[in-house]
């Protein structure tokens, strides 16, 4: 028996792909599938994507970008990493790959997308000079979506009158918050990521923007035991029994990306809502129960109704650390895709 099971429902995502569209109103999608999909399996989330209405792939490296390329052949895909190599360059222009260049010095023979710095502080230019032939696009980067309107607001414009003139070039700006929230962001194109999973953008309930998880992660109870008043369960003895109190074992730890921080989460027991107590160790984590189980018992860390935001709250961290963290491997879980 695996020590846990991942499935991901792309039925759940080419809904998003479509909800998203909707929100976008004649702008293009280009489904964000870094990070392995956000940790939900890159290749499996771009086709549910590109199916549904996505025009376009985004990754973090030419490494990535390479990978997709085997299997969507024709598929527009960004690189919005930087390729700092003659090496990368050379296999994006191979691979037909766009490259993201936050600086003037653009390689010949790629498709290019400008970058401007337009509040993030990142990578971008301070401004725009004249886009040569191999300049496909212009973008920027929004830091505040999710948090601050009155500051992506002000990039947004400023955006606008720095690439006023360039209507021939696809212009992108928004992620998954300001596609769902500002209009003005729409521009030519959205690079949505988050969204795409069905992970709200804001840690708040992604029904609210009409979104649907798609990531459900399972596994059991493999111990049970009664701890008798003043006993306790973990490494630093965090979880001290005052009452016989029953705790369940779960395999599944940090090293499979239940998170040391995610000690007081939630998560079901057979359906029914449990505390994580003590310390979450590197294969195994203790919850509360209130009566006595079998081992075997399912358990449920995200899915049915229960929220990976529950987590991230708990963490006071985001979703998308928490989805970037779960380990998919052969040897931590079993992985099932459903809804192709």
């Amino acid at each position: 028996m695996h020590r846990s099971e991942l499935t991901v429902d792309l039925g759940a995502v080419r809904q998003n792909v479509r909800t998203l569209l909707h929100a976008l109103d004649g702008s293009e999608l280009w489904a964000v599938v870094k990070a392995d999909g956000y940790g939900h399996g890159a290749s499996d989330i771009a086709g549910a994507a590109l199916g549904a209405g996505a025009t376009a792939l985004c990754v973090a490296s030419v490494g990535e970008g390479l990978a997709l390329r085997r299997d969507f052949g024709g598929a527009r895909i960004v690189v919005m990493g930087p390729a700092t190599t003659n090496r990368d360059v050379a296999h994006a222009r191979d691979a037909g790959l766009e490259l993201v260049v936050s600086d003037t010095d653009i390689p010949p023979g790629v498709r290019v997308h400008l970058k401007l710095d337009t509040g993030m502080g990142r990578w971008g230019l301070s401004e725009l000079p004249v886009p040569p032939v191999e300049v496909v696009g212009l973008m920027s980067h929004l830091a505040t979506a999710d948090t601050d309107s009155a500051y992506a607001d002000w990039q947004i414009e400023r955006f606008r009158q720095a690439t006023h003139g360039f209507s021939h070039l696809t212009r992108h700006i928004a992620n998954s918050a300001a596609a769902l929230r500002y209009p003005a962001a729409r521009f030519d194109a959205a690079r949505c990521g988050i969204a795409l999973y069905g992970i709200s953008p804001f840690n708040t309930d992604p029904a609210e923007d009409g979104l649907r998880p798609a990531l459900a992660w399972r596994s059991y109870l493999a111990q049970v035991r009664l701890l008798q008043p003043g006993e306790s369960t973990g490494y630093g003895r965090r979880f001290v029994a005052t009452v016989p109190t029953w705790v369940g074992i779960v395999p599944v730890g940090y090293a499979d990306g239940f998170r040391r921080d995610m000690t007081g989460t939630e998560v079901l027991v057979d359906g029914e809502p449990r505390r994580a107590v003590g310390t979450v160790s590197m294969d195994a984590f203790a919850v509360e129960l209130d009566r006595e189980r079998p081992v075997g018992t399912p358990v449920t860390i995200v899915g049915d109704g229960l929220l990976i935001e529950r987590h991230a709250a708990q963490a006071e961290t985001i979703g998308y650390e928490i989805a970037c963290g779960v380990n998919s491997s052969p040897a931590r879980a079993s992985r099932h895709v459903t809804g192709g």
